[in-house]
């Protein structure tokens, strides 16, 4: 994870995205390099060709807020990621303590009571607590898993969530965005070093520069004894905390998924109270 020229890589990476005819340029010939060239980012910016070439080599760190403005109207950034691109020009250094963000002990209880997979992450995807129930359904969903690490590097975890590649741009997104400019964050920089080694999907996708918090959705998870489940996943912050969520899984009432989710709830539940041998 690379932390000198943030703005200017940012910069790079989403120029290399953007068509000619996306933004009405008329293409002719060979072009040797992908997406919009760094001149015409300028022209359609209304800037120099030599300062947007300094913004890129990072000689230039400190762009106005109308410059902002325009090379993100040029980019085609989405509001989530213009902010993030004016965060990368006004980094703010914020060294994190050395310490794990512990689940409040409601939130604990909280897990045990409810019927439905649930656990808690924190802005690394490290789970810190699970109940029984979303333990029983993925390896991805018990403490001490990074779900990152897990779902790009781990076959198994692939095999319980087939559809891990279709949502890998999201999870890569999200984490980008958890990241922001903090630059001083050696646990987020492992990680992000780590992955990029260990999987060139990852690694891909990193590059890309993609920004996007997330939100709730729908995952399919293969289960072994009880089949395919098509669930709703809802993520919920857990306040007082730094960047906890609660992650619950849940089914639409009467679909073969409820059943399915049902079934395996008794299954735990069974065999919860059996006496050990």
């Amino acid at each position: 994870m690379s932390g000198g020229n943030r703005l200017g890589e940012f910069l790079r990476a989403r120029r290399e995205l953007v068509r000619p005819e996306d933004v009405g340029l008329r293409v002719t010939g060979m072009r040797r390099v992908r997406g919009l060239r760094r001149e015409e980012v300028a022209l359609l910016a209304g800037i120099s060709a030599d300062y947007y070439l300094r913004l890129e080599q990072g000689r230039d760190r400190n762009p106005s807020a109308q410059v902002l403005d325009a090379l993100a109207a040029v980019l085609r950034l989405d509001a989530e990621s213009t902010a993030y691109l004016i965060r990368l020009a006004r980094p703010e250094s914020r060294r994190r303590p050395e310490r794990r963000e512990r689940v409040p002990e409601g939130v604990e209880l909280l897990l045990r009571t409810l019927n439905v997979p649930a656990f808690v992450v924190d802005r690394y995807r490290d789970v810190l607590a699970a109940n029984r129930l979303a333990q029983a359904l993925s390896p991805l969903m018990a403490p001490g898993v990074n779900r990152l690490r897990a779902i790009f590097t781990d076959p198994v975890a692939q095999e319980y969530h087939p559809d891990w590649e279709e949502n890998a741009p999201g999870l890569v997104a999200q984490l980008r965005a958890e990241v922001g400019t903090d630059t001083d964050d050696d646990r987020f920089r492992a990680l992000v070093d780590d992955l990029s080694r260990s999987s060139e999907r990852f690694r891909t996708l990193w590059a890309r520069h993609d920004v996007h918090r997330g939100e709730s959705g729908a995952g399919l998870i293969r289960h072994p004894r009880v089949g395919d489940l098509r669930l709703r996943r809802e993520k919920l912050a857990v306040t007082g905390t730094d960047g906890l969520l609660l992650v619950i899984y849940h089914a639409d009432p009467g679909t073969p998924a409820a059943e399915a989710l049902a079934l395996l709830a008794s299954l735990e539940l069974s065999e919860g109270q059996s006496p050990r041998r």
